[in-house]
């Protein structure tokens, strides 16, 4: 996303293929942790009662114990250049969409003291966010290897050669989902395109508005978006599309919900006409 961005539609492309770049790439680390699970499932339940069962027991743990670290090294780096680089470009990008929106030249545009105060304030969120759900998803990591290891050394000190329930341990620990506040469990890779969609467009918008206020000295944008959305929320009565909104107010809710459409155009005031003034 170095390329200055011409358009709307191409800044809506552009982000699209960022964010499922970013997507990707989340997902797949976290596939380190997933693929470490099926092993070592696959691995306790081929140990049966014997003399070396304790020392497999132990390596397969050990393994395991790698690979969360491996797992947090892989997402922490993720995150990291997510909020360094990935996101101040989304910020950019929807800044010199609005200057193309109001014709507008891009040599305008400078990281000023405004827009690094907002990039600042935008990424710190967004990478506390996602050190948030790392360190949730190492915290089940570790539980699953605990309730593992005990079926395995139940097993084995046993000595019976009875089955190793894998499927009810993976049920009940699965590490390929994300627990949102609710408690519902959602796919890691549905999970990460709604976060870093949301992530990303807000960061784009945040920094359109700002530019707005910054470079076209505006107070006010004019809102395009969904008919149906909401200002604050996609259920919000106080509808968005097509309405004129205070600067301030459009920072406060530059996106609604995850997969908005939300964009922000340049509203330039005419200036009031005292009586008489045209005559």
């Amino acid at each position: 996303m170095t390329t200055p961005v011409r358009g709307r539609r191409t800044l809506r492309s552009r982000l699209l293929t960022f964010i499922t770049d970013a997507t990707r790439r989340l997902t797949a680390a976290w596939r380190i942790l997933t693929t470490a699970q099926n092993r070592l499932l696959d691995t306790l339940a081929a140990i049966r009662p014997g003399r070396n069962a304790a020392a497999r027991i132990r390596a397969a743990q050990t393994a395991f114990q790698r690979s969360i670290a491996d797992f947090n090294r892989t997402v922490g780096a993720f995150a990291e250049r997510w909020a360094a680089t990935d996101l101040p470009l989304a910020y950019r990008e929807g800044s010199l969409a609005m200057l193309d929106r109001a014709d507008r030249p891009h040599r305008l545009w400078s990281w000023t003291t405004r827009h690094q105060a907002s990039i600042t304030s935008i990424t710190a969120q967004y990478y506390a966010d996602l050190m948030g759900r790392l360190q949730e998803a190492v915290r089940r990591a570790q539980a699953f290897l605990r309730a593992a290891m005990t079926a395995s050394r139940n097993r084995v000190d046993r000595y019976t050669y009875g089955a190793f329930n894998r499927a009810a341990l993976r049920r009940e620990h699965p590490l390929d989902t994300v627990i949102y506040a609710n408690n519902a469990r959602h796919p890691v890779d549905a999970w990460a395109g709604a976060a870093l969609s949301w992530q990303a467009v807000t960061t784009a918008n945040a920094g359109a508005v700002a530019t707005a206020y910054e470079q076209l000295a505006c107070t006010q944008v004019k809102v395009r978006d969904g008919a149906d959305c909401g200002w604050t929320s996609h259920r919000d009565p106080d509808r968005a599309d097509g309405t004129i909104r205070d600067i301030h107010d459009a920072l406060t809710h530059p996106t609604a919900h995850a997969h908005c459409v939300r964009e922000f155009l340049p509203h330039f005031a005419r200036p009031t006409l005292t009586p008489g003034a045209l005559a």
